[in-house]
């Protein structure tokens, strides 16, 4: 059984060029993203269309190279961020066995001409046939073949044959080959599905084909051992689904999610027996737990499809508000914990003589939110802090929390009058690990586009379609695919900043103003957390909390033991609290859905500015010439009293023999010290340059301003760099005696 029971939620409103409805088409996620392609309905789809989960935006991207005919009833199967296409119908009676390929990370095209069989014949050409990935193969059973040598002609074949596919690293293939299995097999069937799945502790990854169709629909269930090629019929428990075909089947976890398809009408009172089965599309949703072979009904199939009825006949366009209508021959693909479905034919019986799709998208609610990575600074004023959080995939919006944090008597809270170690040397200063400054802001400048702040890069790679960027613009930043060195491997990552990595707080305050871990600790158990408040957005401007009145909990979670989505009618009637200025605040981010909060982040601590002290510089622009690199910037925006000088710093590499260094610290020299609002970086520096890869790879500068009270926060620039350029850098660097091996990243 699972924790909680799923919660089906509609899609209410997105943006984007939406596809036409249809059915026979497939689907695939990379990241938060949902690739549709093929299907039909008053004549085959071409476009290859991407929908966004997290900025609910459809898309058209930009593909190129050797793109496919549309196609319907195809093999769809999706590696990190590449997908095979195999077989379809191109034309009605004309059935394909071409293979393609589609890069997402550049929307490419090509198709592939893999080698034959040793021991046969290659894969001939089908439709309703399954097309599974496990590992660095695709596994190819059974569809459909037209035997007709009339091309207007239909002569259809069920087939039975099983074939591996294997993949080369990153792109193409090796060729198909045909494995010798023992046990029988299953039968000759079409539009069934085919799920992989690894196995629980040590055992062996299995493949499991359910349903389908040969003249009538099948429920049966096969098992594949892929380490053994042995099919077996596995014994399970519970109300086994209904024979169906043109459904569809997901893994999240451990379980299979069986949804929709071709189902038989059950006898009703009234109805005449006939020797004719009628078949109807079902809505229902059956999930089989793969460690325990235990099966769960989600609805009662049967008062399920007479009310299907009723609602068909009535003519609801938009069906039930809380579960998708019937339907069959719809696409189905996981994000995170959420299954997605588009579209599909919509549910009628046979006898009728139309055919209408489902306009409708639908995900399905599984778990509850995981826990978010730290909250991270995007600003800080005297009365504000801008802070912002990484995306998850199950969270529809978020819970912010603040506590504060008071310094201990006797340690200084103000801006030192370097924001550095004090030395007498300027340009060949070595920076403590973490710079006496805080930072006030983050931005990220792409060398590629001009050496212009990336403040609307968001809409330009939006535009492209470029993978992993979602259309949710925070204000300076955009959104990038997460690092594996990241903590939310499911979304995506917008504008970073330095974080420790042993307790995930970011290091942004003043040096000394920051407490122990027993400090911490101490705070962490006294001070209570307090509502900041649900954000839909991924950022938040906070110039106040909200105090509960007393003997209120600022538990927000739950009412009455029953799960209710908090909003802004939460907060009415509390009290608020307004941020004070030089005051050090720790920050947690939690996610919600409709089956409850997810855990709280690690925590981030932040301060907000002293009264007094300058602003951080902006408007960052850097030119690169031949072999080094222009910066300029203006004056703080809040000025107070006269500026006398800046101070310009790199993060460099450090030495393999500093006994000092912690992972994910950045150690940092200063470039420039004088009254222009520009400098030149020599590639001397540039050559010594640390290529920070927490996050897209990236040259970091600091720029602060001083006036007579000392040196405000610092504004840091993430000059981004081209990943596929630094490789030879990074290698050679590896090899070098005094430098530390460099962070590696995954690229697209």
């Amino acid at each position: 059984m699972l924790a909680e029971a799923p919660v089906w939620r509609r899609v209410q409103s997105f943006t984007g060029p939406i596809p036409r409805a249809r059915h026979g088409h497939r689907a695939a996620a990379i990241r938060e993203l949902i690739v549709v392609f093929g299907g039909g309905n008053e004549g085959i789809a071409e476009d290859l269309h991407v929908y966004n989960t997290v900025s609910k935006q459809w898309f058209l991207p930009a593909v190129r190279g050797d793109i496919p005919p549309g196609c319907a009833a195809h093999g769809f199967a999706c590696e990190g961020t590449r997908i095979l296409v195999f077989g379809g119908m191109v034309e009605f009676g004309k059935y394909s066995n071409s293979l393609y390929e589609l890069q997402a990370s550049r929307w490419l095209w090509k198709k592939l001409k893999p080698r034959s069989p040793k021991n046969g014949l290659p894969p001939c050409p089908r439709i309703g046939h399954s097309f599974s990935l496990h590992g660095s193969k695709c596994y190819l059973f059974g569809g459909l073949a037209n035997d007709s040598e009339d091309p207007n002609g239909n002569v259809p074949r069920y087939l039975d044959d099983f074939y591996e596919l294997e993949l080369q690293t990153q792109s193409g293939v090796k060729g198909w080959s045909i494995p010798e299995t023992k046990g029988g097999g299953p039968s000759p069937r079409e539009s069934h599905t085919c799920v992989a799945y690894g196995g629980k502790g040590s055992a062996s990854p299995k493949l499991y084909i359910f349903g389908g169709m040969c003249g009538k629909r099948l429920a049966d269930l096969w098992q594949l051992d892929i380490e053994t090629m042995t099919w077996s019929l596995p014994q399970t428990t519970g109300p086994c689904p209904l024979p169906r075909s043109l459904h569809s089947s997901n893994v999240i976890g451990n379980q299979m999610f069986v949804f929709g398809g071709w189902v038989p009408v059950e006898e009703t009172e009234g109805r005449q027996n006939t020797s004719e089965v009628e078949w109807i599309c079902t809505n229902s949703l059956s999930v089989l737990n793969l460690d325990t072979m235990t099966w769960c009904s989600l609805n009662h199939e049967g008062q399920q499809q007479q009310s299907d009825v009723v609602v068909q006949s009535a003519g609801e366009e938009e069906g039930s508000r809380r579960w998708p209508k019937p339907r069959a021959g719809h696409c189905a693909a996981t994000s995170g914990t959420r299954l997605y479905i588009w579209s599909g034919r919509d549910g009628y019986q046979k006898s009728w003589n139309f055919q209408v799709c489902c306009k409708d998208l639908w995900y399905l609610e599984t778990e509850k939110p995981s826990i978010p990575a730290p909250v991270f600074l995007v600003k800080s004023t005297v009365s504000m802090v801008h802070v912002a959080w990484r995306p998850i995939p199950a969270a529809e919006c978020y819970l912010l929390q603040l506590q504060s944090v008071t310094p201990s008597p006797g340690l200084p809270t103000g801006a030192s009058d370097s924001p550095t170690m004090q030395a007498p040397s300027v340009s060949d200063e070595i920076v403590e690990e973490h710079p006496q400054l805080s930072v006030q802001t983050t931005r990220e400048i792409d060398g590629a586009c001009g050496g212009e702040e990336s403040s609307s890069s968001q809409e330009r790679l939006m535009s492209e379609g470029a993978v992993g960027e979602a259309a949710e613009e925070l204000s300076r930043g955009d959104f990038t695919p997460e690092s594996k060195n990241g903590q939310n491997s499911d979304g995506v990552r917008p504008v970073p900043v330095e974080v420790n990595k042993h307790n995930g707080a970011f290091w942004q305050q003043e040096q000394d103003s920051l407490p122990s871990p027993s400090q911490q600790s101490e705070i962490s158990e006294e001070s209570a957390w307090f509502d900041v408040g649900v954000f839909k957005t991924l950022f938040a401007e906070i110039t106040h909390y909200y105090v509960p009145s007393e003997g209120e909990s600022t538990n927000q979670t739950s009412n009455g033991g029953k799960w209710k989505m908090p909003g802004p009618h939460s907060f009415e009637g509390r009290e608020k609290q307004e941020l004070a200025s030089g005051i050090c605040y720790r920050f947690r981010v939690a996610g919600l859905n409709s089956l409850g909060q997810g855990d709280f982040s690690p925590v981030s601590e932040f301060k907000t500015c002293q009264p007094g002290f300058p602003g951080a510089p902006s408007a960052v622009k850097i030119t690169k010439a031949s072999d080094s690199v222009h910066i300029t910037w203006e004056s703080p925006t809040s000025l107070s009293g006269k500026i006398q000088e800046y101070s310009m710093y790199l993060a460099v590499r450090k030495s393999r023999g500093s006994s000092a260094e912690k992972p994910g610290e950045l150690a940092f020299i200063r470039i420039y010290r004088g009254t222009k609002t520009s400098c030149t970086v020599s590639a001397v520096h540039l050559s010594n340059a640390h290529i920070d890869c927490s996050a897209r790879p990236a040259v970091v500068f600091r720029i602060a301003a001083k006036n007579e009270q000392g040196y405000g926060p610092a504004t840091q620039i993430r000059w981004l760099q081209d990943a596929s350029k630094l490789k030879s850098s990074t290698s050679q660097a590896e090899t070098s005696p005094t430098n530390i091996e460099a962070d590696t990243t995954d690229s697209l």
